[in-house]
């Protein structure tokens, strides 16, 4: 297995996200990827499935203590109380007695970070939560969280694509000692008919979503792939027995558009480091 070094956390670069997978298909799909190599399961409480990654984990067989498991507290549950109860109510739908890396979803600045960092520590003492780290976080953002925290934080989840430039995320996260994990990576589909990708893809008898997942897992990050179909899944995970050149790498890089970015919701979003 092919892991991610960070802060004392060692992630699985490859993961199963599970963002918008409808319950009876987050189940089937969770089973299958586990019985087929995968260890890295990521949801959230907002996605309203993480009963169904529960499920989906025990339909497998794979005992607990060999995967790595990440869930996200909504903005919503970033008040103390509400964080541990939420904290709580994850757990049982898991079914399990702990997460391996707990995340803040967005930022919240209706609740103070220091207190949404206070909590998360609080649930990783606890027992709950083996790892904590933070999600769609801005440089500055990422910084005040990991000053805050008596624990270290071990990722930043961020978008990321080759028509979105990261490097100063990636950059500030390598600085603080933590990872960077990718998510939509095939940038809604668009990636699929890119004529540069294609041209790569087939050099190496890859398919495009095949490059584009190695391209991100090439520059020692962690990425999540999502897809409904197990045969697409498989391929997925077929990705560690090729290289891309440093040619190939820089040319997906040029791929990266001042107005790359595709998730970017108001009232969460924080002021974005680079040019949106």
């Amino acid at each position: 297995m092919h892991l991610v070094n960070a802060n004392g956390a060692s992630i699985p670069a490859l993961g199963f996200g599970t963002f918008r997978v409808p319950g009876p298909d987050t189940e089937r799909m969770v089973s299958h990827v586990l019985k087929h190599g995968y260890r890295h399961v990521d949801t959230a409480q907002i996605y309203g499935n993480e009963a169904e990654v529960g499920d989906g984990i025990l339909r497998s067989g794979v005992a607990r203590a060999d995967l790595f498991l990440t869930t996200k507290v909504w903005v919503e549950n970033y008040k103390h109380a509400a964080f541990v109860a939420s904290v709580e109510d994850s757990l049982k739908k898991l079914k399990t007695d702990y997460v391996d890396l707990l995340l803040l979803h967005w930022p919240n600045d209706a609740v103070p970070l220091a207190e949404q960092i206070r909590a998360l520590n609080e649930v990783a003492k606890a027992g709950k939560v083996r790892h904590i780290g933070v999600s769609n976080f801005n440089r500055a953002l990422m910084m005040e969280a990991a000053k805050l925290s008596e624990r270290p934080l071990v990722t930043n989840q961020v978008e990321y694509h080759p028509y979105l430039d990261q490097s100063q995320v990636i950059e500030t996260a390598r600085s603080l000692g933590m990872s960077v994990t990718a998510y939509y990576a095939m940038a809604d589909g668009k990636v699929l008919n890119d004529p540069v990708l294609k041209t790569i893809a087939g050099r190496h008898g890859k398919s495009v979503a095949q490059v584009v997942l190695r391209w991100i897992v090439q520059q020692g990050l962690v990425v999540l792939s999502k897809t409904v179909s197990e045969v697409r899944a498989q391929e997925n995970a077929t990705i560690f027995d090729f290289e891309l050149t440093a040619e190939e790498m820089a040319a997906i890089h040029a791929l990266a558009e001042p107005k790359g970015r595709i998730v970017n919701p108001d009232g969460l979003a924080p002021v974005w480091d680079e040019a949106a």
